[in-house]
């Protein structure tokens, strides 16, 4: 591919995915979640811990009177787990599976800024995953901001697996 088609490309995936992001920290990493996703930021919890779930499912809160599901990003990228701590958050997300809404938290180390990250700022993912990384599928792209990266990612690939869709289904209590 020559540079300019590259250039072309890039510009196509930025203006596609320019727009607001809910930024956090993860271990040293800094990470967004399309705005949009977010339905809520809420402090810690008490997270009661669910029997032969996954490893990154941490448990499930009560977020006033439904059950929610907490995934706990860091075990979810191999990472280990978040490290609870005075900043730690429980990013409330709602994504689409075919078919139906799943409501998910989201257990990070520290919720940062909400950004505006505009087309010429955004470039294609890196592929991580030959090197045994994280796959390159759960990232929409990587923002670029001065001397920051932000890895921007496709919430509703991290959330959604065939997992979390039963574990959502069977925690999902009528109001």
């Amino acid at each position: 591919m020559s540079q300019t088609d590259r250039r072309s490309v890039d510009s196509a995936l930025g203006i596609r995915l320019a727009g607001k992001y809910m930024t956090f920290k993860l271990g040293p990493d800094e990470y967004g979640v399309d705005i949009l996703k977010v339905r809520e930021i809420i402090g810690l919890l008490e997270i009661t811990r669910v029997p032969r779930t996954p490893p990154y499912i941490r448990g499930v809160i009560n977020l006033r009177g439904k059950v929610i599901p907490v995934l706990d990003l860091g075990k979810r990228f191999d990472m280990g787990p978040v490290q609870t701590t005075g900043h730690s958050v429980i990013i409330v997300v709602q994504c689409q599976t075919e078919a139906q809404e799943v409501t998910m938290g989201v257990l990070v180390d520290e919720v940062l800024e909400v950004l505006n990250i505009e087309p010429h700022q955004i470039g294609h993912p890196p592929d991580f995953s030959s090197a045994g990384g994280l796959d390159s599928k759960l990232l929409r792209g990587v923002g670029r901001l001065d001397k920051r990266i932000i890895f921007l990612l496709d919430v509703d690939r991290v959330v959604i697996t065939s997992e979390t869709s039963e574990i959502t289904s069977r925690a999902t209590v009528p109001a």
